[in-house]
């Protein structure tokens, strides 16, 4: 059954456009959702976003799970919705495309100590928990014809194995490997992997997709028994948490209810399940767990249920439902 904007209270302009592109299927050119989306894109918050993104890459990277890395608020930014027609997002662009590897990948300014294998100076250097979600990022700007993004993509698809994605990096980055067995799967990568696939119709129903599903899938199967690269599915992952940053449960299920045919696993239907045992007598949901990096954002606080929360649930039930 169709969810209804009146289970949502009223939050956030960046909130009310996306409900009524995603759950009311209004269209872009739509009088209400346009006029929502210039406020979203004009918001104090979204502007400041946009400013540090001007410093592309930003920060030097030392840990993927810092939430205030600037390819996490890329994401966050084509997510709501912003384009590269939106300014300065062209020019951010223009500094995400002059950083591309040999290989394909894009690269972001990282160091990785020689206690890890690397360098331990500052190198522009892609790994497959980045390299991903830049791609899928551009893609969502706009750029999906973009040559440039299609040699990241391949480049990207051919790392799968039988047991899904590795950890794997560029050849700058040494004899780097996560702490992890190297036969393993890192969930991380396959959860970026499945993200950016999604995007692409050519890729959406491959052979390499379902073998990243099926590995997600069945790491939630053996929870208990197994944390490749020590990533658990335990009471940490099954908080709900935003924005979509790392390796959580609402992360997952909103990347795997872009496959409709994943719906109706039961492994799919158990964390569904889970989540939605979490509304409160409103039918709202309640972040469980903050981003320090995102303070002053309304899901960035355990007192009060969450509009983008609750949006990024039920838009996982409108998912399963259209489906």
């Amino acid at each position: 059954m169709p969810i209804s904007y009146d289970r949502l209270p009223d939050g956030p302009p960046w909130v009310r456009y996306r409900v009524m592109i995603d759950l009311l299927k209004r269209t872009e050119t739509d009088e209400e959702a346009a006029s929502q989306r210039k406020l979203a894109v004009d918001s104090p918050e979204i502007r400041i976003i946009l400013d540090e993104l001007q410093q592309w890459p930003g920060t030097v990277l030392k840990s993927h799970k810092n939430a205030s890395q600037a390819i996490h608020k890329l994401s966050f930014l084509a997510d709501l919705g912003l384009t590269i027609d939106d300014s300065p997002m062209d020019s951010i662009v223009e500094k995400i495309l002059r950083h591309q590897s040999a290989e394909g990948p894009f690269e972001i300014l990282m160091n990785i100590p020689t206690h890890f294998g690397g360098s331990g100076t500052e190198r522009f250097l892609w790994m497959l928990c980045d390299a991903p979600l830049i791609a899928y990022s551009l893609i969502r700007l706009g750029l999906g014809r973009n040559v440039q993004v299609k040699k990241s993509v391949d480049h990207l698809l051919s790392l799968v194995r039988e047991n899904g994605w590795p950890c794997a990096a560029s050849s700058g980055a040494g004899k780097f490997r996560g702490p992890g067995s190297k036969t393993d799967p890192c969930p991380y990568a396959n959860l970026m992997m499945l993200k950016l696939l999604s995007q692409i119709p050519e890729t959406a129903d491959s052979r390499e997709a379902g073998i990243g599903a099926e590995t997600l899938l069945s790491l939630w199967d053996m929870r208990k028994e197994k944390k490749p690269y020590l990533f658990a599915m335990g009471t940490d992952f099954q908080k709900l948490k935003a924005p979509l940053v790392w390796y959580d449960i609402l992360h997952l299920l909103d990347v795997l209810s872009l496959f409709p045919h994943l719906h109706s696993d039961s492994r799919f239907q158990d964390m569904l399940e889970l989540v939605e045992s979490k509304k409160d007598g409103n039918g709202l949901f309640t972040a469980e767990s903050v981003w320090q990096a995102w303070k002053g954002w309304e899901f960035c606080q355990k007192k009060q249920p969450s509009y983008w929360i609750s949006f990024l649930v039920y838009r996982i039930l409108d998912r399963v439902h259209k489906a």
